[in-house]
């Protein structure tokens, strides 16, 4: 568009001066360009051929490097666990892939790959031989449906399970408090006082929490958040209120469901698959829980932390809504084909 304008303005005849300052560029630029048009007319306008820097590796060398990223060392014989881009460079080098690579060069490849090799999630195949039906069943419930119909407004789905061993620590020196150019500062060393556990029931559709603190997790203590939440409103008049409860040994196999049956005729407690308390939404207040109350760990006693954990689920239960939870039925099909194509073949 300049150089167009440049030329517009040379044929309206004025100076090379007036150009640059009215178009805010310097008269070299003008000249340079009305010379171009002059010689070459419309096509002196296009830019030039550019060599640019000529390339020093091949795609065929890069594609080898990002093939050893994608092995682990160890299947290699390289005494490492993981690779980093320094490491790779220098294997790279030494297998003969290339006579010299930069760590910086190895680095950009890989970035800009489709695989990231270096990245690692820890995952686990469904070993329970009923998962989908259990999955599936849960995700009904959570949309409101049981054996293929809706759920009625006095019917409530609770999500349940414990938070063990959480301890109370106490710090041996006050925190330093946050100055210019400075962070928080904890106290490194500790005193422990005594670890707890805090049982909680989710009501998924409401988003309401009811825990309790005890000294450990067991039949006994999970026995006790039931008949808490099953003798507070609006549960106790409830038409039926189904518990989603993992596979731990406070509430597992057909004794607890049971024990519940009979301690509460109303209730229904529905097991997840094994390995399966990803499924269980409590697990996600478990973990703002983690964040906001537990952690930095600095009390005084199992009283203090006790307090606070109750104290937040008061704070919680105030303003909280329903998880946007976008794990359905369709999500399940969709994991279990995933799975399907990770099976190990029959020979």
């Amino acid at each position: 568009m300049v150089r167009a304008r440049i030329v517009l303005a040379a044929a309206d005849g004025q100076p090379n001066a007036a150009i640059a300052r009215r178009l805010g560029v310097t008269e070299d630029t003008v000249r340079r360009w009305r010379g171009r048009f002059a010689a070459e007319r419309l096509p002196g306008l296009d830019d030039r051929p550019r060599t640019g820097r000529p390339r020093i590796y091949s795609d065929v060398a890069a594609a080898e490097v990002k093939a050893m990223a994608c092995a682990l060392p160890a299947e290699t014989g390289v005494a490492l666990a993981r690779w980093s881009s320094t490491e790779l460079a220098a294997e790279a080098i030494t297998r003969g892939v290339l006579a010299t690579v930069s760590a910086s060069t190895v680095r950009r490849w890989l970035n800009a790959d489709a695989i990231k090799p270096w990245q690692c999630r820890s995952w686990i195949f469904p070993r329970d031989p009923d998962f989908a039906a259990k999955a599936a069943r849960v995700l009904d419930l959570y949309d409101r449906l049981w054996a293929g119909r809706r759920l009625a407004d006095d019917e409530y789905v609770i999500s349940a399970d414990e938070k063990s061993q959480l301890q109370a620590l106490r710090r041996r020196h006050p925190d330093l408090p946050p100055a210019p150019g400075r962070v928080r500062r904890q106290e490194f060393e500790y005193r422990r006082e005594g670890t707890l556990a805090y049982l909680a029931g989710y009501d998924v559709h409401h988003a309401r929490v009811i825990g309790r603190c005890a000294p450990t997790t067991g039949i006994e203590p999970f026995g006790q958040l039931v008949e808490q939440v099953m003798t507070s409103e609006p549960y106790a008049s409830a038409k039926r209120v189904f518990w989603v409860v993992d596979n731990g040994s406070s509430h597992n196999g057909q004794r607890s469901i049971d024990r519940m049956r009979d301690a509460w005729p109303t209730a229904e407690l529905v097991h997840l698959p094994v390995h399966a308390s990803w499924l269980n939404q409590v697990e996600i207040f478990f973990s703002i829980v983690q964040r906001k109350v537990v952690k930095p760990q600095d009390f005084d006693d199992l009283n203090e932390l006790a307090d606070r954990l109750l104290a937040f689920q008061d704070r919680y239960n105030d303003t909280a809504e329903p998880f946007d939870w976008r794990f359905t039925r369709k999500s399940l099909d969709r994991l279990l084909e995933r799975l399907a194509t990770h099976e190990p073949q029959a020979a």
